[in-house]
């Protein structure tokens, strides 16, 4: 695993930060006297257990600041390896062992206390939790998704419950004022999330920050903001959460099988003909990871593409609905231990195995390959002033369209294409694009396994296209 971290440390205190860019989260581990927690853990947790190790630290908790629904997170199979107790907030339940914390009740480990401070409103059970030195001085907050950098988690994701979203934004609005604000401006915010979440709107790049300055540049805490106000703010601009959200937050809630016996089942390798017969199965999904344009010159037919270097899970997540068909892999060499782990990360367990030695045992083998036409920039221009009439579709999101796009461009958001496919000619040339050429690429796979024949992915997408004399629009 590649983690980003960041730390604070001290003579009787080490927090690290672990994040995960592919999903904008962040978890922490968080140490004193040999004594360790971890928070908001992803769902391979070998880091955790190495880093404490390491350091010759036992973890005793994991605490979780709700059901999250945008990842599986770890805590059931840290709790497994280590020993750890899990630990919810107050309005939790769970069909496993967990502690439900009161509000306020307080931990001990090391030098350290961690509080627990009910934070409804992105769900019921939210819990921020405030940790404390050894002088009983309120040091950090590890918000999860109330409190983002620049932004305040989504009202719209608990996972049951008579409450609308206008109402848990009034709790939002409540616990921010009552719990969060009253702080000291000196404590640390270590948020859930960081820009490209789908669980926020805005959130700033940083990924730490003091409470400080996010009084002082964060809507959400301006003390003049009313709770009519706030709550207009907050849902403003909201999305549809994508499909997988309410999948992974019962898995959470629910239990999840082992990670272990997830990958070690992901990891057969499969022989050509092994693989073919699987491919066979209506229900199997050949989920094609490599990079785009190798994908683009030779992949297997009904193949889907989604580069492992992007934003890989969220996107498999919103694009492969059916967590329960059987998944077959193709990777870059070296590479399907990490495809399957991330696809594990937000639920999907069902993979049955990966094509050993790549497409270039298929190609080998003789086997049916298919392509898809990609031009660049400049070609495209020049098609596009030869010939305005030509079918282009645009599957950036909704906000960047309306900025700036191509006169005559079809906006198909990508996370809205099975359901607005039949809104895109299927026996006329149609040129793709993006903001930078990963979304299209996407698109165009999964239109080419739909059976459209005649699909052309514009190379460097619209960045590139804008640089070129073109006749944009704006409708903002």
């Amino acid at each position: 695993m590649k983690f980003a971290s960041k730390y604070h440390t001290s003579l009787i205190m080490k927090i690290e930060q672990f994040y995960t860019g592919c999903l904008a989260q962040g978890a922490y581990y968080i140490e004193s006297e040999g004594e360790a927690i971890v928070i908001d853990p992803l769902r391979d947790v070998s880091a955790y257990i190495d880093l404490a190790k390491e350091r010759n630290a036992k973890i005793t908790y994991v605490f979780e600041t709700h059901f999250h629904a945008d990842f599986v997170s770890g805590h059931l199979d840290l709790a497994r390896k280590t020993g750890a107790k899990i630990v919810f907030g107050p309005g939790a339940s769970t069909s496993y062992d967990a502690y439900i914390a009161k509000d306020n009740e307080s931990f001990s480990f090391g030098k350290l206390t961690i509080r627990t401070l009910h934070t409804p409103g992105h769900t019921l059970e939210s819990t921020t939790w405030l940790l404390l030195d050894e002088n009983g001085l309120e040091r950090a907050i590890f918000t999860g998704d109330t409190l983002f950098l620049g932004d305040v988690g989504r009202p719209d994701l608990a996972i049951k419950g008579d409450l609308n979203k206008e109402q848990l934004a009034s709790y939002l609005f409540d616990s921010l004022r009552n719990k969060i604000m009253p702080l000291p401006d000196n404590v640390i915010v270590y948020p859930g999330h960081g820009a490209g979440s789908s669980c926020g709107k805005n959130m700033m790049k940083e990924t730490v920050d003091t409470l400080g300055n996010q009084k002082k540049v964060n809507y959400a805490l301006n003390p003049s903001l009313s709770r009519e106000d706030f709550i207009t703010e907050v849902l403003d601009g909201l999305t549809d959460p994508p499909a997988y959200f309410p999948v992974n937050a019962k898995m959470n809630q629910q239990g999840y099988h082992d990670i272990d016996d997830i990958v070690k089942r992901g990891l057969r390798a499969l022989s050509v003909e092994e693989f073919e017969q699987h491919s066979l199965n209506q229900n199997t999904i050949i989920l094609d990871t490599r990079n785009p344009d190798d994908f683009a010159k030779s992949f297997i037919p009904t193949s889907i593409n989604i580069g492992i270097d992007g934003n890989f899970a969220p996107w498999v997540g919103t694009l492969i609905s059916h967590h329960k068909n059987p998944i077959l892999i193709i990777t870059e060499p070296n590479r399907e231990e990490e495809v399957v782990t991330r696809l594990a990360r937000v639920g999907y367990e069902n993979c049955i195995g990966y094509l050993e030695g790549g497409i270039k045992t298929w190609k080998h083998s003789n086997k049916k390959t298919e392509k898809i036409k990609a031009v660049d920039a400049d070609k495209f221009v020049e098609t596009y002033q030869q010939n305005n009439d030509i079918h282009i579709v645009d599957v950036r999101k909704q906000v960047e369209y309306a900025i700036s796009h191509i006169k005559g461009a079809l906006n198909v958001p990508l996370d809205t294409l099975h359901q607005q496919m039949e809104s895109i000619p299927k026996n006329k040339p149609v040129y793709l694009h993006c903001a930078g050429g990963y979304r299209s690429a996407i698109a165009a796979s999964l239109l080419k396994a739909k059976g459209y024949e005649d699909i052309i992915n514009v190379q460097g997408g619209f960045t590139s296209i804008s640089d070129s004399p073109i006749h944009l629009s704006c409708t903002i």
